[in-house]
C-alpha cells in the first residue's frame, strides 16, 4: 500500500507558495489567529465572488491581502467602492494599514 501525501504540502517550495508570508517570533499565535479570522471574514463577506485563495503578507506597519477570485468585478465594485469599504472594515478589525490586491 502506498503512502498518502498532502498535495499542497508536497508541492510547497517547488511550484506553490505559502498562503501567509510573514514571521513574528513573539506574537506568532496572535498573528496566526488574526490571519484565520481575516480569511474567514473575507470568505464570508465575498461568498458570491467565488474567492479561490486569500494570501496575506505582513510587515511591521502594513498588511497586504491578495484575493484570487473568479469574479473580480464583484470584489472591486463600481469605481472601487467595494474594495474601499472592505479595506476600511479590515482596518477597523486589525488596527493596521491595509493594502488589497485583487
Amino acid at each position: 500500500m502506498g503512502q498518502k501525501t498532502h498535495p499542497i504540502g508536497f508541492r510547497l517550495g517547488f511550484n506553490k507558495n505559502w498562503i501567509s508570508n510573514w514571521y513574528d517570533e513573539r506574537h506568532f499565535a496572535e498573528k496566526l489567529k488574526e490571519d484565520a479570522m481575516l480569511r474567514k471574514y473575507i470568505h464570508a463577506r465575498l461568498e458570491h465572488a467565488a474567492v479561490a485563495m486569500v494570501e496575506i503578507m505582513r510587515t511591521t506597519k502594513r498588511i497586504t491581502i491578495t484575493i484570487n477570485t473568479a469574479r473580480p468585478g464583484i470584489v472591486i465594485g463600481k469605481k472601487g467602492e467595494e474594495v474601499d469599504h472592505l479595506r476600511e472594515e479590515i482596518r477597523r478589525l486589525t488596527k493596521m494599514d491595509i493594502q488589497i490586491n485583487v
